[in-house]
Formats: structure tokens, C-alpha cells, sequence
């Protein structure tokens, strides 16, 4: 199942009470205050994880708690502090206060960690309020509470190059051959009802590149105002370099039962819907690929080549059935991708250093009575 949409609460641990305790002992005549600290609630942490690809596990277990801190005791003991909860999330993770829809983080690279919500620290015990001229206190402080979040995570995927077009204009069949991927394919609009992602392996060994293409959901004219599947998956292109661009030229087109006439129509109303969603995607380094030219219409196909050699678009006819076109798309994509995908950066520090460190907020006032 893929989930790229959760809401999430989550609560950290709470500090624990400092404790008012008085030493008295047979052979300790001036034992005094011996109250000790309460223990600091445990902070919540989210790290990106190459061994998630969805949110499903937030989908259906949306509330997350961390241990609370253990609260002080006598003899100047200290309660345990409370342990940390690391949530994991896919590697592409936008994370939204859900209460401001402020962005607050975007994890874009594996092993990022940072602290969504800090525990609460601990009160203080009676020990800490002795002076010279108040040598028996009874004060001491309350734990103070961690902090309670609301969070909304969306998924993007990060994918080198994103294939879109009509439904049914062979996306399905090309990333299958491009990669080791197997989505659905069928003969019917709307077979792709969730985006696939494929690793394409370009060159021979030793000097081998890879890089990444995600077969988005058809589009169809009005999708930006929910036609169709709408623009639910197009978040996953705003993350790619190369934009892949399929249009059929064929007459055998099963999209809304009847044979589109026009793919040069085709191709407008698609990059108008990129452009209804996204005003950058209109700019992004495009391909123009004619699909199904095996059974090419020959009219179709010399007016698309046209317009994308007046537009100055990279255009290549390719049939996906027979395989005819298609290695040499591979290369002209991975030489795109090259050309235009950002510079990666290594992987940060290991999970367990969380990227912002705990602070506490100041001691609360002191309490009367025993914790």
C-alpha cells in the first residue's frame, strides 16, 4: 500500500517531581535536605530511512508518546531520565506543523535526525533550597511537561527523471523496460493508480551510472480541478531533474474509449496542467518521447517531431512493446540527468546525534509539599 499523506500527534515524556526528603540517620546529626532531582522526560526524534519508501506505518498508528522521566528520591537520588523515541521516515519527507503549516524540515538525505519535540525537565529536589539561614526547605519543583505536537508528513519521491503523459500512453510498459520495475499493465486509462519507481542502470561494468525514474498516475485535461486522479501524485515531479514526456501517435488510444487526434494537443494540455500546479515544472528539462510508434499514426507523428523541434526539445520515437527506440532514450535520459541533477551530498551523521539538541525551558517556581 502506498501511503505519501499522514497526520501524526505526538506527546514527549514529561520531567519528573524533585523530591523533599530530610536525612536523618543514627550517626549523621546534621543530615539536612537529601531530596533528589527528578529525571528529564524523553525527547521524540524523527530520522530519514533508506528502508522506508511509505508512511503507511503512520497511517494507522498516528499517536506517538515518550517515556516520561522518573521522579527524585531520598538520598540525594536522582529519578532516571526518560528514553528517547526515534520515529523513522522515507528518505524525501516533508514535515509540516499541522497547527501553522510552517515547513519544518525536509528530509532530503538519509540518516537525517532532528528533535520534533523535547521532554520536559526535571524538577529540582528540596537539596538544591538549603542556605545558611534556611537550612530544613520543604521546596522543591515540579516536573515540567514535554511538549505536544501536531505534524503533517507528505512523501515526495526522489526520482531523477518522472514520466508523465495521458493515461495509457505506455509509461507502465517503459519503465519496465527501462528497469527491473513490474507495475501493472493493462489495455485500459488508469492502470497506474500509485507511482512505481525504477533504478536504470546505464553503461557496462566497471563504468556503470544509475539513476532513478518514477511512472507518475495519467493526467487528463482538468486535473488541476480534480478531473481524473487529479494532481495527487504530481508532488513526486517537483523532486526530478528531467521531465519525460510520453504522447501516443497512434490511433489505438483507449484513453476516455475513443482515438485522440491531435498529439500535439496532447502534449499542450499535459504541460499546461504541470504548469496549473507548479509554474517551475513548465521550465524543467523535458524529453519529448512518441510512444507506440509501431503502430504510429504518420501524420501524429511528423507534426509532434515538429513542434519539439521548434519548441528545441530533445524528441525520440520509441515503441516500449517491441523495444524499438528505447536504449537509446535510456542514454539520452541519463545524460540529461547528469547534466542537470543537483549536487548530492553525503549522508549526515549517524541517527543517534540528533541534528538539534534538547534545551529545556526555565525551572518553574517552587512547590510546597511533598512530590
Amino acid at each position: 500500500m502506498f501511503i505519501d499523506e499522514a497526520r501524526i500527534r505526538i506527546k514527549a515524556g514529561d520531567g519528573g517531581n524533585g523530591c523533599m526528603a530530610f536525612r536523618r540517620e543514627k550517626f549523621v546529626p546534621r543530615g539536612g535536605p537529601s531530596g533528589g532531582d527528578g529525571g528529564h522526560g524523553g525527547d521524540i526524534l524523527m530520522s530519514s530511512s533508506l528502508s522506508h519508501n511509505t508512511l503507511v506505518h503512520f497511517r494507522f498508528n498516528p499517536e506517538h508518546k515518550s517515556q516520561r522521566g522518573g521522579h527524585g528520591e531520598g538520598s540525594n537520588c536522582s529519578g532516571q531520565s526518560g528514553e528517547h523515541t526515534t520515529l523513522k521516515v522515507p528518505v524525501g519527507t516533508l514535515l509540516y506543523d499541522d497547527d501553522t503549516g510552517e515547513l519544518v524540515h525536509d528530509f532530503n538525505r538519509p540518516g537525517e535526525t532532528i528533535v520534533i519535540a523535547q521532554g520536559g525537565r526535571g524538577g529540582r529536589g528540596n537539596q538544591h533550597f538549603a542556605t545558611s539561614t534556611h537550612q530544613a526547605p520543604r521546596e522543591h519543583e515540579l516536573g515540567r511537561p514535554g511538549e505536544q505536537r501536531n505534524y503533517r508528513l507528505e512523501l515526495r519521491l526522489l526520482a531523477d527523471a518522472g514520466l508523465v503523459g495521458y493515461p495509457n500512453v505506455g509509461k507502465s510498459t517503459l519503465i519496465s523496460r527501462l528497469s527491473a520495475a513490474k507495475p501493472k499493465i493493462a489495455n485500459y486509462a488508469f492502470t497506474t493508480l500509485e507511482p512505481n519507481l525504477g533504478v536504470v542502470q546505464v553503461g557496462d561494468f566497471p563504468h556503470t551510472e544509475s539513476f532513478t525514474v518514477a511512472d507518475l498516475p495519467g493526467l487528463i485535461e482538468g486535473a488541476h480541478l480534480g478531473a481524473g486522479l487529479g494532481i495527487q501524485f504530481l508532488r513526486h515531479i517537483e523532486r526530478t531533474s528531467v521531465i519525460v514526456h510520453l504522447v501516443d501517435v497512434s490511433d489505438s488510444s483507449a484513453t476516455e474509449g475513443t482515438a485522440r487526434p491531435d498529439a500535439v494537443a496532447d502534449f499542450k494540455v499535459i504541460t499546461e496542467e504541470l504548469r496549473s500546479f507548479d509554474p517551475s515544472l513548465a521550465t524543467r528539462p523535458t524529453i519529448v518521447v512518441a510512444a507506440k510508434c509501431d503502430v504510429a499514426n504518420p501524420d501524429k507523428l511528423k507534426k509532434l517531431a515538429a513542434m519539439a523541434k521548434r519548441r528545441k526539445l530533445p524528441f525520440f520515437a520509441i515503441s516500449a512493446v517491441t523495444g524499438e527506440g528505447v536504449e537509446a532514450l535510456k542514454y539520452a535520459i541519463a545524460a540529461a540527468v547528469t547534466a542537470h541533477r543537483p549536487a548530492r551530498v553525503e549522508a549526515e551523521a549517524p541517527a543517534a546525534e540528533a541534528k538539534r539538541k534538547p534545551h529545556y525551558p526555565p525551572p518553574a517556581p517552587s512547590a510546597r509539599g511533598r512530590a
